[in-house]
């Protein structure tokens, strides 16, 4: 059972353990028209990372939800793109923070104007101010509890499209809002997901893709003096919404860009009925 909430309704409890404990997990999706970019991947997402958090739900029932708002949605943006918000919370009940033993989980669905996306060229980027702690038994699952990245994006100035956050040893995590991924001479570099506070669908995709082409991939972690060497070929953010964009300048030292990926990786070509 799943209770569905528009949020251009009156629809949401106070009571809410999402909105009082940030309880749940949410999924930010890019649609175009009546498509939606990787759908799969972040359905079978929030009812594997739901399970972890002992949220039940269904994919079947995810689906019913994007349906119904495609079809209240999709006129208004007419063929161009928008963006879908799911919000999954356990629902109401139970006294502190214990959840009641019998609950029916939310589902929380909003529509948004897709925002301006980055220049493909390239974009600058500085390294944030704020640490970035991952509890290992949630790592990589997209919760509510983003309040860390919520600080980060305050340091965010107009000159700067993201701020990548460092874990307490200095090493590069991920963006407020995206994953890292270096292009080193002849190998890419990504944090494992062990050490990630959200493990994005297009950096899963993007992985999977690279592995399967015979690429080799190693799992982890990104010093920024390793940007400063002379083999570093490139510096990337991405997530599901803008695809991968090339950072052209990082913390005040110019990287070299290679658009390669964003050619290869076109959100567009990833849409989903």
């Amino acid at each position: 059972m799943l209770n569905v909430i528009w949020a251009d309704s009156s629809g949401v409890s106070a009571t809410d353990r999402g909105l009082s404990y940030g309880d749940g997990l949410f999924e930010t999706i890019r649609m175009e028209g009546c498509g939606a970019v990787l759908l799969s991947r972040h359905l079978q997402r929030m009812v594997t990372d739901a399970a972890v958090l002992g949220i039940a739900v269904t994919e079947p029932a995810l689906r019913d939800a994007v349906r119904d708002a495609v079809g209240a949605h999709a006129e208004a943006f007419g063929s161009g793109g928008w963006v879908l918000k799911l919000v999954l919370t356990r629902g109401s009940g139970g006294r502190g923070y214990r959840p009641a033993d019998e609950s029916v989980p939310s589902l929380i669905v909003s529509a948004s104007a897709m925002p301006p996306l980055p220049a493909p060229q390239g974009v600058a980027a500085g390294l944030s101010g704020f640490p970035l702690t991952v509890n290992p038994r949630l790592a990589g699952i997209k919760t509510l509890n983003r309040l860390e990245q919520v600080m980060a994006s305050r340091e965010l100035t107009d000159e700067l499209y993201e701020v990548v956050m460092c874990d307490s040893e200095g090493q590069l995590v991920e963006g407020t809002r995206t994953n890292v991924l270096m292009k080193a001479r002849d190998h890419w570099i990504t944090p494992p997901r062990e050490q990630l506070a959200v493990a994005g669908i297009m950096r899963g995709y993007v992985m999977d893709c690279l592995e399967s082409q015979g690429e080799k991939v190693e799992y982890s972690t990104i010093s920024p003096s390793m940007l400063k060497r002379s083999d570093c070929q490139g510096l990337y953010l991405m997530n599901s919404v803008i695809g991968i964009v090339p950072v052209r300048r990082f913390d005040g030292l110019d990287l070299p860009v290679n658009d390669a990926l964003a050619t290869i990786f076109n959100p567009l070509d990833l849409v989903e009925s």
